[in-house]
């Protein structure tokens, strides 16, 4: 599969956390170009702030392949990740990240901190702004609709 395919399937993923109520932020796990695993956003119906699609993709991935080391995978997520996927991604050696829309509050990507850049000893290939619009109308839109939501309450 190309990247904008493999976008293109967090994207559905987003989408489903969308209709759950979750903030719509999906991610897919690939190598050699086919998935190994994808998940979404779960915190609100697990109650449990660790439930992010990147980790949920990444313990998915290291099942799936067997081990911890994700270093011949890549990671397509539709937002930019936070501290703590990034802290993830950082350990389980992700090769390269592609993500759609930037996160000017939480991003650690350079939206609001680049984590990789400092001393770690993994640094994967960050690529931004793949179907950024898309991924960035979905959060809007989101958001948009809890707003109506509140009022309406």
């Amino acid at each position: 599969m190309t990247d904008e395919q493999l976008m293109q399937v967090a994207l559905e993923e987003a989408r489903i956390a969308a209709a759950l109520g979750e903030v719509p932020v999906g991610a897919v796990i690939a190598k050699d170009g086919e998935i190994v695993a994808r998940a979404h956003n779960l915190r609100e119906r697990g109650k449990n702030a660790t439930y992010h699609a990147e980790l949920l993709a990444i313990d998915a991935a290291c099942k799936a392949l067997g081990g911890w080391r994700l270093w011949q995978c890549e990671l397509f997520v539709t937002l930019e990740p936070c501290p703590m996927c990034s802290g993830a991604i950082i350990n389980s050696r992700l090769r390269r990240v592609v993500y759609g829309a930037r996160d000017p509050k939480a991003g650690c990507c350079g939206g609001l901190t680049d984590l990789f850049a400092l001393p770690f000893n993994h640094h994967p290939v960050i690529e931004q702004g793949l179907l950024q619009e898309d991924a960035q109308a979905l959060l809007q839109d989101f958001f948009v609709m809890l707003r109506e939501k509140r009022k309406k309450k």
